[in-house]
């Protein structure tokens, strides 16, 4: 066990660096000239020249490369160009309203779609399962931001149950910071439920056709005992992991809901930094969404260590 964990830690080094490669050189490639857009139309070129000596961009791109990496060894991810404070400190003020929608949005999906899964297998064929798998095929079709606009005129603007648009922080009080989360939560939560359920039935399908589920049913355990403590716990794998994968999927989606309901987390951030080419806080952006990627892949790998017992000898 001890040497599957180990291996599993040194494979998250070589994907961070391949990412870190990979941000700064398409940044960087890319057209656009932030020196352009930071000095404004009215700017001589001589001005423009001037603003990008001062940001370190008329050096080599392998002299950039080295001073980049030497600020990220020391934990300092620079100063945005067109927020003039630092990235670790703009990422900081941004992190609360991200995470907590993020984290709703999983919490949301799980409770949701496992039990819908389950279900759908267990009455695999029947009308809920039909009902299951075309809510899935919606789901999957409608674009989140589609679907934001649409609850937000029925629940916010038609019935009056939820704010329009706005983000209230925890430290403003528990009920406002839930009643300006749940409806961007749900917005996002919809395609989650779509993937998990669906691969939640198809996982617990396929457990309900093997020997020990008859066995358990020979042995007179309710039928709720074999779903759950047979089916799903030998259906937890491929459960565990989509729920992961599905983290790459938030990623892009909160970026689209936040600029939907206004909320100032790191996807706004993202758009605006893209907008005015902050290098610094793209690469900062980035480079945190994928270490959190990363990081929440290494959990999901190594959590099959407790699901499946083979792995951990």
């Amino acid at each position: 066990m001890i040497a599957y964990i180990s291996r599993r830690l040194l494979a998250t080094l070589p994907a961070i660096a391949v990412v870190a490669v990979l941000v700064f050189m398409l940044l960087r490639l890319t057209p656009g000239d932030p020196a352009a857009i930071l000095a404004g139309d009215a700017a001589s070129p001589e001005q423009i020249a001037q603003i990008r000596a001062n940001l370190g961009l008329e050096e080599p791109l392998l002299v950039q490369f080295g001073i980049w990496l030497k600020q990220m060894a020391m934990g300092d991810l620079g100063e945005s160009f067109y927020f003039k404070i630092k990235v670790i400190d703009l990422i900081g003020q941004r992190l609360e309203p991200t995470l907590s929608l993020a984290a709703l949005t999983i919490l949301i999906a799980v409770m949701v779609s496992v039990p819908l899964g389950v279900l759908a297998a267990w009455r695999f064929g029947g009308w809920f399962d039909r009902m299951l798998m075309g809510f899935s095929v919606m789901g999957f079709s409608v674009p989140v931001f589609v679907l934001a606009y649409i609850l937000i005129w029925l629940l916010s603007v038609k019935l009056g149950w939820f704010p329009v648009q706005g983000y209230k922080r925890l430290a403003d009080g528990f009920g406002p910071y839930l009643y300006h989360l749940i409806l961007p939560a749900v917005t996002l939560s919809v395609i989650y439920i779509a993937l998990i359920a669906r691969v939640t039935r198809a996982s617990v399908l396929e457990a309900l056709g093997e020997d020990y589920i008859r066995t358990a049913r020979a042995k007179g355990l309710l039928e709720s005992q074999v779903l759950v403590k047979h089916a799903l716990a030998n259906a937890a794998i491929p459960i565990v992991t989509v729920i992961g994968i599905g983290v790459a999927l938030l990623i892009g989606g909160v970026v689209v809901t936040e600029s939907v309901y206004a909320i100032p987390g790191l996807g706004r951030l993202t758009v605006d930094a893209v907008l005015a080419r902050d290098f610094p806080t793209i690469q900062g952006v980035i480079l945190f969404f994928s270490l959190v990627y990363v990081l929440v892949n290494l959990l999901v790998d190594l959590s099959y260590v407790f699901f499946d017992p083979r792995i951990r000898y």
